[in-house]
């Protein structure tokens, strides 16, 4: 059939996929190969080259990483799984019987068509995949990448939460109020705090993990109770001393922990228990490994619930930071197979909610409310496929609603119909529950108003018939039509800050600024616009050497002001000389604007006033580079001595929380140096904690901050005196008030930029009152003084205080000399000694 909605929604997991379809207003979960309503997000490659994927891969897969402890031989994997968390990066998987190497969305592009295959009576185009809510841009770019490779010539995106939510939307039992999304998957988290109020479901803010799911369950279990008990009972140090080795065992283990993890979520204890020969592989003496022992609940909940604590305190963080209780929860909404686990249930109950909600299926809830999404959604005009020889409509409804009536309007679309259209037409609409029906009404001018009643949380199906004068039915598209009832979705939101690395002119410092309108939990689509900022050296027309440079970052809560390189890298914009039409002085004004559609892709704009010129560019994907084990080795190390420095000063519990923070990441990283994914999510939670050090950093720094916070307000005041006006009198008080606030909670971060904004209306008074004088003033400061600054360069220093003079004797301007005073203060030595400080290619505010 031809449809004019999408109706098809895939969840594409980290460990297991399913696709569900729209029938009749119903989501319908379409069976696997093997009649199962989830399949295995696994891909085998035999040696014929032909392609397994599913729960046949999967048993491939058991095999292939079993059969690799004959060797250790990482390369004779032709089976893969879990890929997803390697999405967005340069990590590939070698097929030795394919002689080539895949990606991670090429390998995801396989279940896709896979899920497609299961579909056999239409073809699929357009479809509603869904992803973690915490997914960057990069990885939201790999998706539908993977989707592009699988054939689908239009896709939408859709978080994870609020897909599991439009499902449990249609509870007639619902509650207004907080609801908790707790989506624990097989490879990643995501938590969402969201509203509900009158049936509208409204995303209030999320946080999660990528590198969180059942996978470190399984890895849990092996390296708590499986590998203990080889060690106690075999020759295995030479194993666990070689990194290669010790992955090829962790993983061959991993099935026997699946087997620990389903047993004792429902049992009080397990016996592992295999046959000689299941495990073909040997000791470092040559026996033969099996297994054979019992292990206890409570010895099972003692190496997983430090891992359900990580996604139950992330949860209670979120609660914190939207300064609500666990009271004020109406309901915890459970999503992902580990939901089912009893341990995980006991602890959301004891330490977030009681009021845990596992009335539908969390193993298929998010594909189901795909479903619902994607029966909502047009595909584009230039997307669907009409059968013109049939009476063409035009639909205009509210596909979500709250209310228990809802007005459609039916337009005939005469010019794009096929053969003789009768001038007398009549339309009837019935719900397909046949509770209900408009009867036969006259379509007058070729357009109608038609009001249908729906049935209370449910998905309501209509069917349109259409007649002629003489009563029969003519063939029309569409045909049918759903409008759900009891909840309206409202828009995604932005999971992070989106913003770009700029340089603050005052202080010389590097740092993450966000966009204003990309703040995080903005709804998307969304537009946001910097204020205007400045360029630092010219670019001349033509000239691919010279260039500005705007990296663009996506930076979690509390990203403001950190170090740019802590945040995570969307996109280096370069924009050089062969983009402009003529030249662009330095200290030239640049305004961007970022458009976000719904799917968080990114359209950029740089407009250049002087050049009355805009750059337009498409941002695609940047595709990480996986660090090696050895340089996250060096960070690591790096770090630990960055907090032992620390430590001399203030030795306080928060720096030995960080120490702890540290050891836990260099333990991550001795026991899966040799997985990329391991060394994913150990970046990641290094990146968490330099942002932790930093701002123990900027508490150190509390007391310099208040006395010079305190010395330029003085300035300011000093400065108005002289040059200001009574109508700036208000002001200043306001800002007087704003110190003492900062002063009191002992703000850094707040202090500095409050700083900077004295700073500025300082610099903006002189300017106006004095002219052309201050920059005088302050070169001839910087050369009387020359010796006393301790350059970092001292004779481009001189250079330009050599170049500034002679433009003060010839023809000084306020902007000559105002571009040579901000590179002065660029080469002082008190300048933040992050290395890209001095970098010109960076723009300023």
């Amino acid at each position: 059939m031809s449809r004019i909605k999408i109706d098809y929604g895939i969840d594409l997991g980290t460990t297991n996929s399913a696709i569900v379809r729209m029938e009749s207003g119903v989501p319908v979960i379409k069976k696997t190969d093997l009649q199962s309503d989830t399949m295995p997000s696994c891909v085998y490659f035999n040696k014929k080259k032909s392609i397994s994927v599913g729960m046949t891969a999967f048993n491939s897969y058991k095999r292939d990483k079993l059969s690799m402890m004959k060797s250790f031989d990482v390369s004779e994997s032709n089976s893969f799984i879990e890929f997803k968390r390697t999405m967005g990066t340069d990590k590939t998987y070698h097929s030795s019987n394919m002689e080539k190497d895949f990606s991670s969305e090429e390998l995801s592009s396989e279940i896709l068509k896979k899920l497609k295959s299961f579909i056999n009576d239409e073809e699929i185009t357009s479809v509603v995949i869904t992803v973690p809510a915490k997914f960057n841009t990069t990885q939201i770019d790999a998706t539908q990448k993977a989707a592009e490779l699988a054939g689908f010539s239009h896709v939408e995106l859709l978080q994870e939460p609020i897909a599991a939510s439009m499902a449990y939307g249609l509870n007639p039992d619902k509650s207004d109020g907080y609801w908790m999304v707790f989506d624990f998957g097989g490879g990643t988290f995501d938590v969402a705090l969201i509203r509900v109020e009158d049936g509208i479901i409204k995303v209030v803010d999320s946080e999660g993990d990528n590198y969180l799911g059942g996978k470190d369950i399984d890895y849990s279990i092996v390296d708590g109770l499986i590998i203990p008990y080889l060690k106690n009972e075999y020759k295995i140090d030479q194993i666990l001393n070689d990194s290669g080795k010790k992955t090829i065992l962790r993983d061959a283990m991993k099935f026997f922990a699946e087997q620990v993890k389903i047993q004792l979520s429902f049992n009080d204890s397990y016996d592992i228990l295999t046959d000689l020969g299941d495990i073909p592989g040997s000791d470092d003496e040559g026996e033969e490994i099996e297994l054979d022992f019992t292990i206890t609940r409570e010895e099972f909940k003692k190496v997983v619930e430090p891992v359900f604590q990580k996604a139950i305190d992330l949860s209670i963080q979120l609660i914190n930071r939207n300064n609500i209780s666990s009271s004020d929860l109406s309901q915890v909404l459970l999503v992902g197979g580990p939901t089912y686990s009893p341990i995980i249930r006991d602890m959301i109950k004891n330490q977030i909610s009681s009021n845990v909600n596992t009335s539908i299926d969390p193993m298929t809830a998010v594909a189901s409310g795909a479903s619902l999404f994607a029966s909502t959604r047009d595909i584009p005009n230039n997307f669907q496929k009409r059968d013109k020889s049939k009476l063409q409509l035009e639909l205009k409804y509210d596909s979500t609603s709250v209310e228990m009536e809802e007005f459609v309007t039916v337009k005939v679309l005469r010019d794009q119909c096929e053969g003789d259209v009768p001038n007398k037409l009549f339309i009837e609409i019935e719900r397909t529950d046949k509770g209900w029906s408009s009867g036969k009404t006259q379509i007058e001018n070729d357009a109608d108003l038609v009001e249908v009643i729906l049935n209370p949380s449910k998905s309501n199906n209509f069917s349109i018939k259409i007649f002629d004068e003489k009563g029969s039915v003519l063939e029309c598209e569409p045909k049918e039509f759903t409008i759900i009832q009891g909840s309206k979705v409202g828009d995604s939101t932005l999971p992070n800050n989106i913003g770009i690395e700029i340089k603050d002119v005052f202080s010389g410092k590097v740092g993450f600024n966000t966009v204003p309108g990309l703040e995080k939990n903005n709804s998307i689509p969304c537009v946001g616009k910097t204020p205007p900022l400045k360029t630092q050296k010219q670019l001349r027309p033509g000239i691919k050497d010279d260039y500005i440079k705007i990296p663009i970052y996506e930076g979690e809560y509390g990203s403001e002001g950190t170090k740019a390189i802590h945040n995570t890298l969307i996109k280096e914009v370069i924009i050089s000389g062969e983009q402009i039409p003529k030249l662009l002085p330095s200290g030239s004004e640049v305004e961007l604007t970022f458009n976000i559609d719904s799917s968080r892709r990114i359209k950029f704009e740089a407009f250049f006033p002087y050049l009355d010129d805009t750059v337009e560019l498409d941002i695609d994907r940047t595709i990480t580079t996986i660090i090696s084990s050895e340089n996250l080795q060096t960070e690591i190390s790096k770090t630990k001595n960055q907090l032992e420095i620390l430590g001399e000063e203030n030795n306080s519990e928060n720096i030995q929380t960080l120490k702890s923070e540290v050891d836990e990441l260099k333990n991550m990283l001795d026991n899966g140096g040799d997985d990329e994914d391991n060394r994913n999510k150990t970046l990641e939670k290094l990146r968490g904690t330099l942002k932790r050090i930093d701002k123990e950093e900027e508490s150190l720094e509390w007391p310099n901050v208040e006395e010079e916070l305190r010395d330029s307000l003085d300035r300011l005041k000093d400065t108005n005196s002289k040059f200001g006006n009574e109508s700036l009198e208000e002001d200043i008080s306001k800002i007087s008030q704003m110190v003492e606030k900062v002063i009191q909670e002992q703000n850094t971060k707040t202090g500095r930029d409050l700083i900077d904004q004295i700073r500025s209306l300082n610099f903006k008074l002189i300017d106006e009152g004095a002219g052309v004088a201050l920059e005088i003033n302050i070169i001839k400061g910087f050369d009387d003084n020359f010796n006393t600054h301790g350059w970092s360069n001292p004779t481009e220093a001189r250079k330009l205080i050599d170049s500034a003079k002679s433009i003060i004797n010839s023809n000084p301007t306020k902007d000559k000399l105002r571009s040579i005073v901000i590179k002065l203060y660029g080469l002082l030595p008190d300048v933040d000694s992050n290395l890209e400080t001095n970098d010109d290619s960076i723009l300023t505010n």
